[in-house]
């Protein structure tokens, strides 16, 4: 009965690791933004961030909701040695409009901005080609990239009330 319970447990935690990948909550461990003051300045993990295994050269999209009245910050990590040349433009996904491109930020990776109105938005990353880490659970031709996205409440600003 021991072993039935063993057995049954080992591939219950395989299944998982499975399921998640060897890059699950790459994001939350590489992406993370020091803070000036040393807190986190009010910035909130959003659920819309990823993690994902990427080869090298592809092209990934994703989309999310941005609302009105809040903050924003989009970091972009990649485990290549080339981490700071892994591209991503910010569409607007009704008009297809491009409103943000890190490459005329000289590959900046994060980015913050303030919303002005609810709308969808489309986050498409480009990996490039160089070398990765050496991990016995990917392929070599292969890098974990993560997209970290943070919110929180636009500060008001001028005279609250006249």
């Amino acid at each position: 009965m021991k072993k039935i319970l063993l057995t049954l447990f080992v591939l219950g935690v395989v299944a998982v690791h499975a399921q998640t990948g060897v890059c699950s909550n790459f994001h939350r461990k590489y992406c993370g933004v020091e803070s000036k003051h040393g807190g986190s300045d009010g910035w909130l993990y959003n659920a819309q961030s990823r993690s994902g295994l990427f080869d090298q050269g592809m092209t990934s999209k994703i989309r999310c909701v941005i609302y009105k009245g809040m903050d924003y910050r989009i970091n972009v990590c990649c485990e290549t040695e080339f981490s700071a040349k892994v591209n991503y433009k910010i569409f607007d996904a009704r008009t297809n409009e491009l409103l943000y491109d890190n490459a005329t930020a000289k590959d900046e990776p994060l980015f913050e901005f303030q919303s002005t109105a609810t709308r969808q938005l489309v986050i498409e990353v480009t990996v490039p080609k160089g070398a990765t880490e050496k991990d016995a659970h990917k392929p070599s031709d292969a890098a974990c990239v993560g997209l970290l996205i943070e919110h929180k409440l636009t500060n008001k600003q001028g005279f609250s009330s006249y």
